[in-house]
């Protein structure tokens, strides 16, 4: 009796639970639903810090994590492992639902969103209350011939996390193809050329990583190699970290020059040409790569890093709405979109205000989430039918300041335009730091802007193992 009491008890209690989990979904349902397209900086903290007890919240996004951009060179050469500077979408306290899908069309007579499933490539609509449009943007490439054709194979993007390991495998498969006894030293020199495309954080930053990564790490292993490594920096503009002090981009070419890398401003890379090379009369099935430079001359690589610039996805370009210059939508001071105001936002890369354009750069795309999940949680009560109200004031971008290592422990801070957009804190001469200090400011930084504490134990972790035991060469 006290067996079929206590079975019907734990029974009668399952039931109740599960009841009730029932209806708190269904309560939840009756919540004005948010929807937000995109799981970077903007999305995943927009996500991240809007008010779940009073909407359902939604996210959208072919990637299922938001990447912590900033540490991505690091990853590339082994100084920190991939899955320390990731987030899950779906550890977000609150979160109602994630779809791994990519958002193909929206109709906003009617709030419906057509997205396709990245897995079996089927659609579906999800319908929404109010939308958050955070989708960031892609690599640009300017149309260059060749190199979307060899992208993934010699030439590499830097964006997301399996580019940082494609760059990762290449360069180890350059230093093992080279050790090959019969190999010629004109296809050993190619393959040990190592180009990167851009002179802005991002590419002086992996630059810095890459030359580390050869000289403390790779060439320890491949002593007889070491003769033929050559790293170029190829930069169409004038100088280097543009939105930089001019002093500390000069201090950062200079850097770089003293470490034998060779910089090359001013210089374009008009096309990526492939031929096959011959041996004893045969085609060898490895294709020999050069890019065609500005000024006439031509650079053999083995594998190109291309960090150039942004440009808009298609699901932005395609969308029926007014767009800037750069494809980017248009929004108003209050990140809303003309036409749909209090009904549909948009952030980050893909969105620019017309009147005090901001760079597409991950601060700027926080502060906007951050913005966005301010105006909806102020708002006592929220009416579906009705639209978000405007918020008291207007976005402005609070400027922290900006900072780039460039590896061997060194160095840049900026914050000459630390303040409020365009009205910068410091009237006189803004301070600048370089060296170790700015270096060990960047890691501490960066560390402490960390999401998860799991991330925050593996980093520091990563960095010391780098730097007693060396980065690793396995190749997988």
């Amino acid at each position: 009796t006290n067996w079929t009491f206590g079975w019907t008890f734990q029974s009668s209690k399952m039931a109740a639970n599960g009841s009730l989990l029932y209806l708190r979904r269904c309560f939840s349902t009756l919540k004005p639903r948010v929807v937000i397209l995109g799981s970077g900086w903007g999305g995943f903290h927009a996500a991240k810090n809007i008010d779940k007890s009073k909407y359902d919240v939604r996210v959208i996004s072919p990637a299922n994590h938001f990447l912590f951009t900033p540490l991505l060179p690091s990853t590339a050469v082994g100084t920190l492992e991939f899955r320390c500077i990731q987030e899950p979408v779906r550890t977000i306290s609150g979160l109602r639902e994630y779809y791994q899908a990519k958002a193909r069309d929206i109709d906003f007579d009617t709030r419906t969103i057509e997205c396709r499933d990245i897995f079996k490539e089927t659609n579906f609509k999800v319908q929404y209350d109010y939308l958050v449009i955070a989708c960031g943007a892609k690599t640009n490439t300017f149309g260059t011939p060749g190199v979307d054709e060899r992208e993934g194979k010699e030439i590499m993007f830097l964006k997301h996390l399996y580019h940082s390991r494609q760059i990762r495998n290449r360069i180890l498969e350059c230093f093992e193809r080279a050790s090959v006894p019969d190999i010629s030293s004109k296809e050993r020199d190619r393959l040990l050329s190592f180009v990167i495309v851009g002179g802005g954080p991002t590419s002086c930053e992996f630059t810095g990583e890459l030359h580390d990564f050869i000289n403390e790490d790779v060439a320890k292993w491949f002593p007889d190699l070491r003769k033929h490594i050559k790293v170029t920096l190829v930069e169409a503009g004038g100088s280097l970290l543009g939105a930089f002090n001019k002093i500390l981009a000069q201090y950062v070419q200079k850097s770089l020059g003293k470490r034998n890398i060779d910089v090359r401003l001013n210089t374009a890379i008009t096309s990526v040409e492939t031929t096959v090379e011959e041996k004893d009369g045969k085609e060898l099935k490895v294709p020999y790569t050069v890019a065609k430079l500005g000024d006439g001359s031509d650079l053999p690589f083995g594998m190109m890093v291309w960090s150039a610039g942004l440009k808009q996805v298609k699901f932005i370009e395609a969308l029926g709405l007014e767009h800037g210059p750069t494809g980017r939508l248009l929004i108003d001071e209050y990140l809303q979109i003309p036409g749909h105001e209090g009904r549909v936002f948009a952030i980050g890369d893909c969105a620019v205000t017309e009147n005090a354009p901001l760079a597409p750069l991950a601060k700027v795309a926080q502060q906007q989430a951050n913005y966005i999940a301010n105006t909806l949680n102020s708002t006592s009560y929220v009416d579906a039918t009705k639209s978000i109200p405007r918020a008291a004031k207007p976005f402005t971008f609070f400027d922290p300041g900006s900072m780039a290592q460039i590896g061997s422990w060194n160095g840049v801070l900026d914050f000459t335009h630390v303040g409020v957009h365009k009205h910068p804190f410091f009237k006189g001469t803004a301070p600048t730091v370089t060296g170790l200090a700015a270096f060990i400011t960047w890691r501490s930084a960066y560390w402490g802007r960390q999401v998860s504490l799991s991330n925050k134990i593996l980093i520091p972790m990563h960095w010391f193992k780098s730097w007693i035991f060396g980065r690793d060469i396995c190749r997988f």
